[in-house]
């Protein structure tokens, strides 16, 4: 291989800027140019492209975002997008492409490689911690940490005005970051997509907290959760309980910014050297991946079809720990 692109596609996540490093560091000491790509797939599209050299990702490994910048495209999701996208590789004289993202980056890789024949490695950068095939993904550490130090705060106004409190993390169809941050911060439930809400029961524990002279509380909900979110269960709680001081926080994303955790930076620069081989190697159509600390290559069929889910160990431990 001459020329290897690299990209960054659908939701941002901490540690993206640290991989896109590691890519191209890696490809300048194998001797391979690496050429950036802007907005992922919409960028790869209109031609957004620039050689990028070592000096181009100095001092980014300790930011969050991409320099890259990121982009959700409707246009790639067609055969005319993606026809135009191959010609632009052709004119710039790509031989392969490292994609970091999630399940839709990887989606539209599958499709694209298989009509087009372009090799592409994946990387997994999100947030949500849901894709098979590794055991973390790029900038879920970060996310739970910055979901643990809002809960903290949190807790700290909660006891003082004897609150109860909704907070609202991301996980629109996983509870990844909702159950490790409710755990590390003493919550007394997590709600989660991966496990019926039952809000009867929810308000038989909060009362029997409050006959128990414990007059706060924190309830951590996963965005995806069945009823509809934190603004929806508070407000089925109060319908059948008016005694709490009830108040809703959603902390949205400030989880997908600021400077990745020392975890993600290692992570990321890890698996962008490993995409960078494996395609040298002539290792295509997979997600690079981190099992039990061993690299691990994924189908990018098999990472999107199975979703890890929740331990109900964990989920066990809340309510007993509470």
């Amino acid at each position: 291989m001459k020329r290897i692109a690299v990209f960054t596609s659908g939701g941002d996540a901490p540690g993206m800027n640290a991989c896109i490093r590691a890519v191209v560091r890696t490809g300048i000491k194998l001797g391979v140019e690496i050429i950036g790509i802007m907005r992922g797939y919409e960028g790869l599209i209109d031609g957004e492209m620039e050689l990028l050299q070592s000096h181009s990702v100095s001092n980014i490994i300790q930011n969050g975002g991409t320099i890259l910048q990121s982009a959700r495209s409707e246009r790639f999701k067609t055969v005319e997008g993606r026809k135009q996208a191959y010609e632009q590789l052709k004119n710039h004289n790509i031989d392969g492409i490292v994609a970091i993202g999630g399940d839709g980056t990887f989606s539209g890789a599958s499709v694209f490689m298989k009509e087009f024949k372009i090799p592409i490695i994946g990387v997994p950068g999100t947030i949500d911690n849901d894709l098979y095939g590794t055991d973390y993904t790029i900038g879920y550490d970060t996310a739970i940490n910055t979901a643990m130090w809002a809960l903290d705060n949190i807790k700290d106004t909660a006891n003082a005005h004897n609150r109860l409190f909704f907070v609202e993390v991301m996980g629109r169809d996983s509870g990844f970051i909702a159950l490790r941050s409710g755990i590390a911060t003493g919550a007394e439930a997590v709600l989660v997509p991966e496990s019926p809400t039952e809000i009867d029961k929810l308000v038989e524990m909060l009362d029997e907290n409050y006959r128990n002279k414990k007059r706060s509380s924190v309830i951590v909900v996963a965005e995806g959760d069945e009823i509809g979110g934190a603004f929806k269960i508070a407000e089925e709680v109060k319908k059948r309980n008016s005694i709490y001081d009830t108040k809703v926080t959603v902390l949205g994303h400030i989880q997908r910014g600021g400077r990745p955790t020392c975890m993600d930076r290692v992570l990321a620069s890890r698996l962008g050297l490993e995409a960078v081989k494996a395609l040298i190697d002539g290792v295509s159509g997979v997600m690079i991946g981190q099992i039990h600390n061993n690299i691990s290559y994924t189908p990018f069929e098999k990472a999107t079809k199975y979703h890890i889910t929740v331990n109900p160990l964990l989920l066990e431990m809340v309510n007993i720990l509470a």
